[in-house]
């Protein structure tokens, strides 16, 4: 469910959550399912500031820029995080060095950004095997969670869509380059967002591969013809060109790393990328 941000779009340092305190994990093994455990994990959650808003059709949608804290300056994050603040979502990849050839940042990390940051935490997870990991995101700070699709079977890639739901967080899938559009009509219905890979995840700084638009377009014409309060996410090698072809394409949230970060005006690229 969409949550509308407060008076301020949801952005600065006005209202800051402090993140919830992480409960220790158990892991249960029921009829071959790897379920979540988590102490009052259905109880307690953080309010999502998401409020019930139907999604335009198409292209015509709002365009959400997303920058990608991957290409910030990890020394000096919270600085970079007050950069992007006009913008609509934080993206946060999460890598495990197993599902992606690459590690970045894990639970501690989001946990002390949902600290300095009132905006939006759109959390990519790219690990394998998320549904034991979804809640505990979710407690630290994360607003929306985005599991692939590649990293589990069906049934736990559901039970991790059903743990985000369950804390009242919004939930979605991601397709790598080479899984066919196909792969999210099994989880169409109970996502908020689907997110459409335009470059091999695991590194920053790619080219930008326009051979996923037939995706793209094939994504955005069954979320429009069911009529779902779904978002269409794209990431990967999104500039002020490639930012054309995919919202023409039906995508209406942009995730920008290398292109917001190394602007010399951030906000006035945030701005240009949303069209």
């Amino acid at each position: 469910m969409r949550r509308a941000a407060g008076a301020d779009g949801g952005r600065g340092r006005g209202k800051v959550r402090p993140a919830g305190t992480l409960l220790p994990l158990r892991v249960s093994y029921e009829a071959g399912l790897t379920g979540v455990l988590c102490p009052g994990c259905l109880s307690g959650a953080r309010p999502c500031r998401f409020a019930p808003v139907k999604t335009i059709k198409g292209s015509a949608a709002m365009i959400k820029i997303a920058p990608s804290i991957l290409a910030a300056d990890f020394a000096n994050l919270e600085r970079d995080i007050q950069k992007v603040r006009s913008a609509d979502y934080l993206h946060v990849d999460v890598m495990d060095g197993l599902f992606v050839p690459n590690i970045s940042i894990g639970l501690p990390v989001v946990q002390s950004i949902r600290a300095v940051t009132d905006m939006p935490l759109d959390v990519h997870l790219m690990i394998d095997r998320p549904v034991r990991y979804a809640e505990r995101f979710c407690r630290a700070g994360a607003d929306i969670v985005t599991v692939h699709v590649e990293a589990d079977s069906e049934e736990n890639t559901r039970r991790a869509l059903e743990i985000i739901r369950a804390q009242g967080k919004r939930a979605g899938v991601v397709l790598k380059p080479g899984t066919p559009a196909e792969g999210v009509l099994p989880f169409l219905e109970e996502c908020s967002m689907v997110l459409v890979m335009t470059v091999e995840p695991g590194f920053g700084g790619q080219k930008f591969m326009e051979d996923m638009m037939p995706k793209l377009r094939a994504i955005r014409g069954w979320i429009d013809e069911r009529g779902l309060d779904c978002e269409l996410e794209v990431d990967g090698g999104i500039d002020p060109v490639t930012c054309k072809t995919v919202t023409a394409s039906g995508a209406n949230v942009l995730v920008a790393g290398s292109s917001v970060y190394k602007a010399a005006d951030i906000p006035g690229r945030i701005q240009e990328l949303r069209g």
